[in-house]
């Protein structure tokens, strides 16, 4: 019987002999490697903290003890060794498990995750409830390097070493993030007591002083001052002066190590940081080569490493706005493009090849990307933020203070709107129109396809006022793309269909599916017209209302939430405009965060492909 079928809770990794946790470590990887050659998944990073998982549930109790994992993309392991061995093969699929810590999915995940660099606030908050209510366990967060670009992750251990509770921050340092980490925090990071210049320095000093008589009282008093030595070549005085004990590094590959290591952290009463090395990718060829790709990788080929890409040869969405960005920027020297630690991700990699000077990767900082870039316009130039929709989130008031305030000309390229997949509800863009539209001075356009988001990138840098554009993750629709790229006039939208009986008033990728479902009902004796609106601020005004006014009957459709999205901002026109008798249906996501799923899966359970258009209307026509 295999190890890991043994292991049904963490107990059991407790009581199995320590010459068996290497195999446990081996089983861990097939299993991990298996289910994400099948599911896709983030198999790098969960395969760099192996080692680390046993370690840390080898030691530690949970889930009296507390484990938070900063984003969470790392807790494969940890999921396959607190009793979910047996479903892990539906990790990421709609009614499975997810593909990040879910408090409702097990007692051992201690805190939901999703986005990075919130472990040290939790944990903080974990260690004074503890405190507060008497009792005694330990709390420990478990933060990558790259997580430690977002300044979240310092306000956290600034107050955390100011409260000196017992807690510990394992700082999981694999010099990445999702593509190679950026920054002058990474470079010193990096400055381990490891590293070969370091251990060829102390060998070579030793061998000296150990040839002179006087030499061996001066060795020994400099093995004494190891601590000293340590401040000078690590990143221990970083944390150390934020009041936190410094531990490290330690090879996070070397599980008696890493055991030794915890056993001794568990004795301390205050705060501390652990600093482990590792590998992304540890175990698997392709991930260690290639960390960035397996980060977060599709179903691939376990034997050669090979992706298996989807159906069809379409360009993404993702692709055709960083070949159209850098169309723009050939042209005008005055665009720059930003991303925060996705600059494939974003599609900007043959920008940052192109235009390296130009190019500008803030690591995971969000918050600090777009405030720099409203420095760079209010300089005179004209910044592209690309930034994905649930990542945007995080920097809500720098695009409203800093950037719509002053009327500045940043661009927003919001990709990955709408359901994104099997990532869940972390990442789903179900709520950019609503947290943008209401912003003074913002334009907020949506393509139907990829040959009007370059129309609409042309049109939003060169208006010369904040701006947005929203749009999906995947392939376009296939539509054949234009030369020439166009300025559309502002707040215009298009009439794709005519009708009689009434209008469906579509907003990007609903465009497609609520013409196939107007065709539908046509057959059926219902008659819609369809707009693809194009702009949701400022909404084409003339004609939704000129519509309304003839038809009566009037269907918003949008991949956003209905509370403050689209369909809410026509409704606000028919007030605003006393129409009143037009009657009017909102298709949209509900006030609940969706969960993991393919893509169509999603869309045909939220009824937002071509057959739940039609039977929403069909019901919607009947009833009125």
């Amino acid at each position: 019987m295999a190890i890991l079928e043994t292991i049904h809770s963490p107990d059991d990794v407790k009581r199995l002999p320590a010459s068996l946790l290497p195999d446990l470590a081996s089983e861990l990887r097939r299993s991990i490697i298996q289910t994400c050659s099948v599911n896709g998944g983030h198999l790098a990073p969960s395969l760099g903290v192996v080692e680390l998982t046993i370690a840390l549930h080898r030691v530690f109790t949970t889930p009296r003890d507390k484990i938070i994992w900063d984003v969470g993309h790392q807790a494969y392991a940890h999921k396959l060794l607190t009793g979910r061995n047996g479903t892990f093969n539906t990790l990421r699929t709609l009614n499975g498990i997810s593909g990040f810590p879910k408090r409702h999915e097990s007692e051992h995940d201690s805190f939901d995750t999703g986005h990075s660099s919130t472990s040290i606030s939790a944990a903080t908050g974990f260690a004074v409830a503890r405190d507060l209510d008497g009792r005694r366990s330990k709390v420990m967060a478990i933060i990558g390097d790259g997580s430690m670009t977002g300044g979240l992750a310092y306000e956290a251990i600034n107050h955390a070493g100011h409260l000196n509770r017992d807690m510990i921050v394992i700082l999981n340092d694999n010099e990445m993030s999702i593509a190679e980490n950026v920054g002058a925090l990474s470079t010193f990071l990096s400055r381990t007591a490891s590293s070969e210049f370091v251990q060829r320095f102390k060998k070579n000093t030793e061998s000296f002083l150990s040839r002179l008589e006087i030499g061996k009282g001066v060795l020994h008093v400099a093995r004494k001052m190891e601590e000293s030595f340590k401040g000078m070549f690590t990143p221990g005085m970083l944390f150390e002066a934020f009041g936190f004990e410094y531990i490290g590094p330690v090879d996070g590959h070397d599980l008696p190590a890493l055991i030794d290591t915890l056993e001794n952290v568990k004795k301390f009463d205050s705060a501390v940081l652990v600093h482990v090395l590792t590998k992304k990718g540890k175990g698997y060829g392709p991930a260690e080569a290639n960390p960035s790709l397996f980060h977060g990788v599709g179903p691939f080929d376990i034997a050669s490493g090979k992706v298996l890409k989807g159906k069809g040869g379409v360009a993404s969405y993702t692709a055709i706005f960083g070949s159209a960005l850098c169309r723009l920027a050939a042209e005008d020297e005055r665009i720059t493009a930003i991303t925060a630690a996705m600059p494939d991700g974003t599609g900007l990699i043959g920008f940052s090849t192109e235009f390296p000077e130009r190019f500008f990767d803030v690591g995971i900082a969000e918050q600090h990307g777009v405030t720099f870039a409203a420095g760079l316009a209010a300089g005179g130039y004209r910044p592209v933020c690309a930034i994905y929709s649930s990542f945007l989130q995080r920097a809500y008031d720098q695009v409203c203070h800093d950037v719509c305030l002053q009327n500045l000309p940043v661009t927003f390229a919001i990709d990955r709107s709408g359901v994104v997949g099997n990532d869940g509800p972390t990442h789903h863009g179900a709520f950019d129109i609503s947290y943008l539209r209401h912003l003074p001075n913002m334009t907020l356009m949506v393509p139907k396809d990829e040959n009007e988001l370059q129309h609409m990138l042309a049109t939003a840098i060169a208006l010369g006022t904040p701006a947005a554009i929203r749009y999906p993750r995947g392939n376009g629709v296939g539509v054949a793309l234009d030369q020439t790229l166009q300025l559309l006039p502002i707040g215009s939208a298009e009439l794709l269909r005519e009708g009689t009986q009434g209008v469906i008033l579509a907003l990007g990728t609903t465009v497609y599916p609520a013409l196939a479902a107007a065709d539908t009902l046509k057959e059926e004796g219902i008659d819609f017209a369809v707009v693809n609106a194009r702009f949701v601020k400022p909404l084409d005004d003339t004609l939704i209302l000129d519509l309304a006014r003839q038809l009566g009957l009037l269907v918003t459709v949008e991949e956003n939430a209905l509370l403050g999205g689209f369909g809410s901002a026509v409704l606000e026109l028919l007030e605003e405009r006393h129409l009143t008798g037009v009657k009017v249906l909102r298709l949209g996501y509900p006030d609940a965060y969706i969960p993991p799923g393919e893509q169509h899966e999603l869309r045909a359970l939220l009824g937002l492909d071509s057959t739940g258009i039609a039977d929403s209307i069909r019901e919607f026509v009947e009833r009125k």
